[in-house]
């Protein structure tokens, strides 16, 4: 399986270049390079890196550069420059936890990014002081955990910029013989000046020197508060950024949109974190009522600042189905408290984890990705709030890059996990790529059938099927997605592959509480989990098996993960007509899903509510002593978003209640272990999986 990054196109629209990823096993890691494609199709794609991951390729505005990331001996991404015509990149930084996100300035001139400062002696940042040696924390807020990075309080994403180097200099070399001892000299007597400067005026010492080798960075922004989705404005003197720097933004998901002024940074050294009387961040954006906003985007013209938004209800945290939508202030008005809705919050969303907002080269609007039924949809929307549907069909849009009149996209459907395509008049795609062939030569892809079924109140429940080889009647298993706000689509789905190519029918659906389809089927869950979205799955699975003759009707399973694994836990503990299940990295219990969850503080109050009757009759631990189907538990040890104690207490409920459970626990993965563990750890699930279906649905 290979996947694609969004493209970068150079300015003249001739070539785009993508990051590709893919499973490595000999390094139990992802390996990935970036390859550039010609546009008019008039050559195959080439690889023109062959970094270990290189990713998130940029070509610079003036066409001449491609910046990107790419991992240094540690694994952190740092950034990496490279003349557009071909050579050795340059890697520019050295950063300690490295760099997450960057953008180019107009003029090509700098790049801002964005990288973790940490607070001293944290993290192996005091050589000798390892995780279980840092001072205690102490904890007053909710914001303190994230799954996947684990402690986060103490460390934040702030604001630098780097001025770009000319790439045709004499390259450095690390001085070695006389020259490393004349260089040792002259930093021992500048050290021992700084150190009777100190004693003389209390001033604090540098923690890590320079090296020659990287550029020196300017910090822009507070590092007591973290920042996303950066942008420079038109004239090029600020940068605008997402961040929550509110009274009481600990208490609510409310975010703005601020700016600081380049001429107001400060000069830092590559991992050194520096404490410094930086000018407080200029709040340019904020809604009237709570909102979430994010992913600052100027148009061509410079007229107009997009946005990507979310409305938050009066208590700031009223996130359940809350659909993103396309917002807009004018420039001439900032800052602004009011800005302008663009899209309809009731039916739009353009909120799935590849939100993003491309200025679109007629100067006056941007390109947004829209969910809708399972599809990812391309829109273009303006200023005044006209939104032109650019492409659609069965396929998931994930990025898109445009020059001219060209418009380039990497896209999945049910037959690729990615590709890249150009987008015609009419919406259709022409694909440049192939990346997919040596998985279809390796592999049979099996058919996503579209299915609609019909719940017992009448509520129509989308979704799929996907049948094997061969005439059956195939064993089937219920596939449940998380979320809740969330969906299945129109892509290939390793999870259906490999179920179907071993012997199984898979069905998927999208019921009430899922994405995709309106506000008001998302939100029909709200404090009322294991209801209707219980019967839609259901009623999809019973209509489906008696609708086509090779499934079979006496033999299924049902398996879901996250918001998937506490309906599956509900299911088995009202409906025992499955031979088997699997409950993975499960909402379970909301009571200690509070205080022990990353989102704790809001999620389960959220949907459960918070009266403790009411949340105790949508907890499938309360109905755990009913279940009587066999069933596995998989959890990872390191999920911080449904935190492993709720599959320890599920397993042992089971086990004392005297059920047939059996529990597989993964070392060192968080929440996205099925999605980005590592290659070895997703093979074990997926061998931990079929093992357990071929207890209790065998197949030949």
């Amino acid at each position: 399986m290979t996947t694609v990054s969004t493209p970068t196109v150079d300015p003249s629209g001739s070539v785009a270049v993508v990051a590709t990823s893919r499973a490595n096993y000999d390094t139990d890691s992802y390996t990935g390079q970036l390859w550039q494609i010609a546009l008019d199709g008039s050559s195959a794609p080439r690889r023109i890196t062959r970094g270990k991951s290189d990713s998130e390729p940029q070509f610079s505005p003036d066409g001449e550069t491609i910046a990107f990331l790419r991992p240094d001996a540690k694994g952190r991404p740092q950034l990496a420059l490279m003349d557009a015509r071909g050579g050795e990149p340059l890697v520019i930084t050295n950063r300690t936890f490295g760099v997450s996100s960057f953008v180019w300035s107009a003029d090509s001139g700098s790049i801002a990014f964005t990288s973790t400062v940490t607070e001293p002696g944290r993290y192996g940042t005091v050589d000798g002081v390892g995780a279980g040696a840092e001072d205690p924390r102490r904890v007053t807020e909710n914001k303190v955990r994230g799954n996947g990075a684990g402690w986060t309080q103490d460390r934040r994403s702030a604001l630098f910029l780097v001025d770009v180097p000319d790439l045709g200099a004499e390259p450095y070399a690390e001085p070695t013989g006389r020259a490393a001892l004349a260089a040792a000299n002259a930093k021992d007597t500048e050290a021992a000046a700084d150190k009777a400067s100190e004693s003389a005026e209390g001033a604090a010492l540098p923690v890590v020197a320079q090296s020659a080798e990287f550029l020196e960075a300017k910090l822009l922004s507070d590092p007591q508060f973290s920042v996303s989705g950066i942008a420079f404005s038109p004239d090029g003197s600020r940068i605008f950024f997402a961040s929550a720097q509110h009274a009481g933004a600990d208490d609510d998901l409310v975010s703005g949109i601020y700016s600081v002024a380049i001429a107001d940074g400060v000069a830092v050294e590559n991992g050194k974190e520096l404490e410094s009387d930086l000018p407080a961040a200029r709040l340019e954006v904020s809604g009237s009522s709570p909102m979430s906003l994010h992913t600052p985007t100027f148009s061509g013209n410079g007229e107009t600042l997009f946005l990507l938004g979310q409305e938050l209800g009066e208590s700031g945290v009223d996130f359940v189905a809350r659909n993103t939508g396309v917002f807009a202030v004018s420039t001439t008005d900032l800052p602004s408290t009011a800005p302008r809705s663009l899209t309809d919050l009731e039916t739009n969303d353009y909120g799935d984890v590849h939100s993003t907002l491309v200025p679109s080269p007629d100067g006056e609007g941007v390109y947004a990705l829209a969910r809708h039924r399972g599809a990812g949809e391309l829109h273009h929307v303006n200023a005044s709030g006209e939104l032109t549907l650019v492409s659609q069909g069965e396929r998931v849009i994930l990025g898109v890059a445009a020059a001219g009149e060209l418009i380039v996209v990497n896209y999945t459907d049910p037959r690729t996990p990615g590709e890249v395509a150009l987008v015609g008049a009419a919406g259709e795609l022409t694909a440049l790529t192939d990346f997919a062939a040596l998985l279809r030569e390796a592999t049979t892809v099996a058919e996503q059938v579209e299915f609609t079924a019909t719940s017992p109140d009448g509520y129509p429940v989308h979704g799929w099927i996907y049948a094997p080889e061969g005439e059956g009647p195939h064993p089937v298993l219920l596939n449940i997605h998380g979320g809740p706000f969330a969906d299945y689509h129109w892509a290939y789905f390793d999870e259906a592959q490999v179920y179907a190519r071993a012997g199984y029918a898979v069905l998927q659906c999208n019921p009430r509480g899922s994405a995709g389809y309106g506000r008001e089927h998302g939100v029909s869950i709200k404090e009322a989990m294991g209801t209707v979205d219980m019967a839609d799955v259901l009623a999809f699975y019973e209509q489906a098996v008696a609708a086509h003759d090779n499934l079979d009707s006496e033999r299924a399973g049902v398996l879901g993960g996250s918001y998937g694994g506490y309906l599956t836990s509900w299911i088995i503990g009202h409906d025992h007509r499955f031979a088997g299940a699997i409950v993975e990295r499960g909402f379970l219990d909301p009571f200690s899903f509070v205080g022990t969850s990353d989102i704790g503080w809001f999620f389960a109050d959220g949907y459960t509510g918070t009266d403790p009757v009411q949340i105790l009759a949508q907890s499938p631990m309360a109905v755990a002593h009913q279940v009587q189907t066999p069933t596995l538990v998989l959890h990872s040890e390191e999920d911080l978003r449904c935190p492993f104690e709720q599959a320890q207490r599920y397993f042992q409920t089971l086990k004392r209640a005297g059920k047939e459970v059996e529990m597989l626990a993964f070392p060192g993965e968080n929440h996205e272990l099925s999605r980005s563990g590592t290659p070895w750890h997703r093979t074990q699930r997926f061998d931990a999986i079929l093992e357990w279906w071929a207890r209790y649905l065998p197949v030949s």
